[in-house]
């Protein structure tokens, strides 16, 4: 999910952006976390399904929150040393500038606002997203340009608001939008027939329509409204975070890649395939002193969370109740987007 740039809401964070960026200078977030014992990581307000779901034990499951684990488990070895934090959209920016959470993992797209406006800084991304809008096939709909004077749901507090504004604009059409922020209001609007389309990231359009079983009744239209890397976000000022964020990143992609996973991971670590797979696993030194992290910190990862495939196979892919495909979320040698930086 995107956020639009925020006005006077942006002023208003000015102080708290002020305070918790020169807190961060010295590159305290890691020390924090420690000295805490846990990572506060970002949930959601409800179910974004195949991101942050939760069950009604209070189990989290989901992409975000896989990748979430894995950042605790670089820090503290141990995945189970991790706190989500429910929080909306509007909240993500407010919770991180106070360290209620150190990392948003949020399915949030890194903008030139939240950069340059906000204070924020961001890894590498994750997942490369694109807003698409549904419609209820009764109404025959071939592309947007055919629901000109129709009502379209669109997740408040979001881009996409101003992604659906832009586009319409340039089609020369008008659309009458429905504002709301909670994901499930927001479906519920839009299956009940309050809206006629509703805008969205494109694998939440796939999963609602999955979840709700009527995969037949609706059409996901043609027009893409923009194309958005997820990324996580972190406050400026900690470059040793920020660099923590990445490598625990590559270091999922690095292992599928090299076809290691947490099945086979003990294997390859007692017989190296190469010097570079050596250092990745921890065999040889050098992979955590400079992150001040233990050398076996990306053992530890693949080992308790899996490489990046497998993450995504069990939340989003054929494992998961979606069945989604990769698409450009896949390898690049697999005619996908996703690469790892190199392990030397």
């Amino acid at each position: 999910m995107k956020t639009m740039k925020w006005g006077a809401a942006a002023m208003a964070l000015g102080l708290v952006h002020f305070s918790a960026t020169a807190e961060a200078a010295g590159g305290k977030t890691l020390e924090t976390v420690k000295a805490r014992g846990v990572l506060n990581c970002t949930g959601h307000d409800g179910s974004y399904l195949g991101f942050a779901e939760v069950d009604d034990k209070g189990n989290w499951k989901g992409m975000d929150i896989d990748l979430c684990r894995a950042v605790a488990t670089a820090v503290f070895g141990d995945q189970a040393k991790l706190k989500i934090v429910p929080i909306s959209w509007a909240q993500r920016w407010p919770s991180l500038q106070s360290g209620d959470v150190d990392i948003i993992i949020k399915a949030s797209g890194g903008t030139l606002s939240r950069d340059t406006e906000l204070g924020l800084q961001f890894s590498t991304s994750y997942y490369l997203g694109t807003t698409k809008v549904m419609a209820h096939k009764e109404l025959n709909l071939k592309s947007l340009k055919d629901a000109a004077g129709g009502t379209i749901c669109i997740p408040a507090g979001t881009s996409q608001e101003q992604q659906v504004a832009a586009y319409t604009a340039k089609l020369g059409i008008k659309l009458e939008p429905v504002l709301i922020e909670k994901t499930e209001e927001l479906e519920q609007a839009y299956f009940s027939g309050r809206c006629d389309l509703y805008a969205q990231w494109g694998p939440t359009l796939a999963i609602a329509r999955i979840a709700k079983g009527k995969v037949e009744d609706h059409v996901i239209l043609p027009d893409v409204l923009a194309v958005e890397p997820e990324v996580m976000i972190m406050r400026q000022g900690d470059d040793n975070w920020v660099d923590i964020a990445n490598w625990t990143l590559s270091t999922l992609i690095f292992a599928e890649q090299e076809g290691i996973t947490s099945k086979n991971v003990d294997e390859i670590k007692a017989k190296p395939t190469s010097p570079q797979v050596a250092k990745f696993l921890g065999v040889t030194p050098g992979m955590g002193k400079g992150l001040g992290l233990d050398d076996d910190w990306a053992y530890k990862v693949i080992k308790n969370v899996g490489n990046y495939g497998e993450i995504f196979d069990r939340d989003l892919g054929k494992d998961s109740p979606y069945k989604m495909d990769r698409e450009l979320t896949n390898l690049w040698n697999n005619g996908g987007v996703l690469f790892p930086l190199v392990i030397d």
